[in-house]
This record gives C-alpha cells, structure tokens and sequence, in this order.
C-alpha cells in the first residue's frame, strides 16, 4: 500500500513536471521542472528494481546535462518573443507527429516482443548474487552488442555534425589557427628596444 501510494505520487508529480516543461514560458523555469521530472523519473525507475539507470539519470542528466544546460540558458539572452512566434504556425505540424509517436510506441510495447519470458537474456543463467549493474553490462555486451555499437556510431556522428555546426565561418568572429601557433619564431613575436635610461638621457642634454 505504501508503495503504490508512493508510486502515484511521484507519477502525479512528473505528469506536472513534463506539462510544465512544454507549457511555461520562462525557459530557465522550463529547465528546472525538466530537473523536477529527470528526479522523478529516476524515483520511479528505483522503485521498478533498475536502481543503475535511475542512478544514472540523477548523476548524468541532473547533475550534469541539466546544470550545463541551464547555465548556457541563463548566459544566453534569448528573444522570447521570437520564439512563440512560430509556435501556432508548426502546431498542427507537430500534433500529428507526436500522436504518430504515441501510436508506434504502444505497437512495440503492446507487441508481446519485450515480455519477460520471450527476451533472450531470460534464457541465460543467472547466478544468485548478480546485481543490476552486473546483469545489464554482460547483456548489453552480449546480446545487444551490435545495438549499442550502432547506438555509439549514431552518437558520434551527432557529435561531429555538432562541432561542424559550431565552426561554421562567421563574420566579425575571430578564430585560432593552431598550426600558425606552432610554427611561431621568437623574432615575429619578440623584439628588443634600446631605451636609454634618464641618467644618460641627461648627460646626452
């Protein structure tokens, strides 16, 4: 009883959090209640016996994702009016998406394919005392390991189209060019004046 009693109330709580998330205006605020629902989320998941992914969430996602996140919100001085512009606009755009998502994720999860006796890692013995962690690294490197590789290459590809959007050739912006850097000499950088001190710019008078 206590259990499910804590269960709804952390559920109720992240239905608030991630609403909020999409409806408030202020992004800071935005970004906090995205915190809120992270936190909840990470409860829940505790509560559902993967005690790894919600540790992880709270130490990845809200103790660094977010920080970093909200940090560069708040130095940003952004334009909201800008932004609520075209929200009406893209609004029957995104809707049919979103209910297209829903739709494809209640066919995988409704499919029978994640029931617990079909996945394979059902199938391989598991000793008395493994734990979570222990559990989830030799299936992830095992049955899915061609998943996660794909997962890591889509990943580093994001990674690279993000610093090529990053180093984009801007006007009125300065850049570094390391290999003019290395090449430097001491005569280009460095050079000796002789300036005569004020006793001898006296006895010169």
């Amino acid at each position: 009883m206590i259990e499910q009693l804590i269960f709804y109330v952390f559920a109720l709580v992240l239905l608030f959090a991630a609403t909020m998330v999409i409806t408030v205006r202020n992004p800071v605020h935005a970004a906090l209640f995205l915190v809120l629902a992270f936190f909840n989320s990470a409860v829940l998941w505790v509560m559902a016996g993967a005690e790894f992914l919600g540790i992880v969430l709270v130490l990845v996602y809200v103790g660094a994702v977010m920080v970093l996140f909200l940090f560069v919100v708040m130095m940003l001085d952004l334009n909201l009016g800008s932004l609520r512009e075209g929200f009406m606009r893209h609004f029957y755009i995104g809707v049919p998406i979103a209910v297209l998502m829903a739709v494809q994720m209640l066919l995988v999860v409704g499919s029978g394919l994640f029931a617990p006796e079909t996945l394979p890692e059902a199938r391989m013995p598991i000793p008395e005392d493994a734990g979570n962690t222990h559990m989830l690294g030799s299936v992830l490197y095992t049955v899915y390991v061609y998943p996660f590789e794909l997962a890591a290459v889509i990943l580093l590809v994001a990674i690279i189209a993000a610093i090529m959007l990053t180093l984009r050739r801007r006007e009125g912006t300065r850049h570094q060019d390391p290999g003019k850097q290395v090449r430097v000499r001491k005569a280009d950088r460095l050079r000796v004046v002789n300036i005569p001190s004020a006793s001898r710019k006296s006895e010169q008078e």
